[in-house]
């Protein structure tokens, strides 16, 4: 941290402490990879998001073939991943009539109303037409097993999610955004209201309204133009909790998001928060260093951060 020049970070950064900040910009690849919780596996391995698909497909697979019910989580819009899932399951014509799929979030207005399947940028609308509607029908799940968030089920997603899954997700994966939430639990009044952490992991699904932090990330998403019109990012969103990762029994977590396949990214610095920065409901995905799970960092992630002089936007 350069000491000419010193100041304190913007009141809306979730983490304002900039010698920590300058510590975790310098980590390695080898200190990302240590961890003192021995249960939080971290690795540093290319293509990160086809290790988590590849072995979603597995599961499903296999539990098909042992007549076992299995159940998985999707983050969206993801059409990419979720169409080569779905191209797998047609191939090897494999039977998700066992399966439980739950989608983590869903936006919602200023009055909380969640959108509809029909809203073109919206998580369910993505969900059902690059997944769900391109499995053979006879491989499909029940309509009943195929969970989303809606007006008429949040105040109980919670519940359904824990009845539908014998207690908890089998494998839950996601993926960190810029404010360090998972799903949508972002580090806002809906949430960060809790006296400990374990009061925080016992939060259930519900409409949050959204930091800044996310509106800008998802402005730059492909449904939304790539192009900073953070005033046509919905103000709010339906979520799933910090009950439904507490509950869920085998946890991954992807970081590989980079802009448009650039070295540019917003989650290498969210990636280092969620990894090694302090557990507090300010980075919501610092939960997962005190759960068991596996965390995969893309090596483009795991960079160190540097001042790059002679780089603009």
């Amino acid at each position: 941290m350069s000491s000419d020049f010193t100041f304190k970070p913007a009141q809306f950064c979730p983490v304002k402490d900039r010698e920590l900040l300058a510590r975790l910009a310098r980590m390695t690849v080898e200190e990302i990879e240590q961890h003192p919780n021995p249960e939080v596996r971290i690795r540093v391995v290319p293509e990160p998001g086809s290790i988590a698909l590849a072995e979603k497909f597995l599961l499903i697979k296999e539990a098909a073939e042992g007549g076992r019910r299995f159940s998985t989580i999707f983050g969206n819009p993801n059409p990419r991943p979720h169409m080569a899932l779905a191209e797998l399951i047609n191939r090897h014509q494999v039977s998700c009539r066992h399966c439980v799929f739950v989608t983590m979030d869903e936006w919602a207005d200023d009055e909380g109303r969640i959108a509809p399947e029909t809203y073109r940028s919206g998580f369910t609308y993505s969900f059902m037409k690059y997944f769900i509607q391109r499995i053979d029908p006879a491989l499909r799940p029940l309509p009943e097993n195929i969970l989303v968030p809606t007006d008429e089920n949040i105040g109980h997603f919670s519940d359904l999610i824990d009845e539908k899954t014998d207690g908890g997700i089998d494998y839950f994966t996601s993926g960190p955004g810029w404010a360090g939430h998972i799903a949508f639990i972002d580090p806002t009044d809906d949430y960060t209201q809790v006296d400990s952490m374990e009061a925080y992991l016992q939060q259930p699904a519900k409409v949050v309204t959204l930091h800044p932090l996310t509106i800008a990330q998802n402005s730059l998403h492909g449904v939304f133009g790539c192009s900073g019109n953070v005033g046509n990012v919905p103000p709010k969103a339906a979520t799933i909790g910090p009950r439904d990762v507490l509950h869920a029994k085998q946890r991954i977590d992807v970081h590989s998001l980079t802009t448009m396949g650039t070295f540019s990214s917003w989650q290498r610095m969210t990636s280092r928060l969620i990894t090694h920065g302090p557990v507090t409901p300010m980075v919501p995905g610092s939960i997962y260093q005190i759960l068991p799970c596996t965390i995969l960092i893309d090596p483009v992630i795991a960079e160190p951060i540097e001042c790059m002089e002679l780089r603009g936007y």
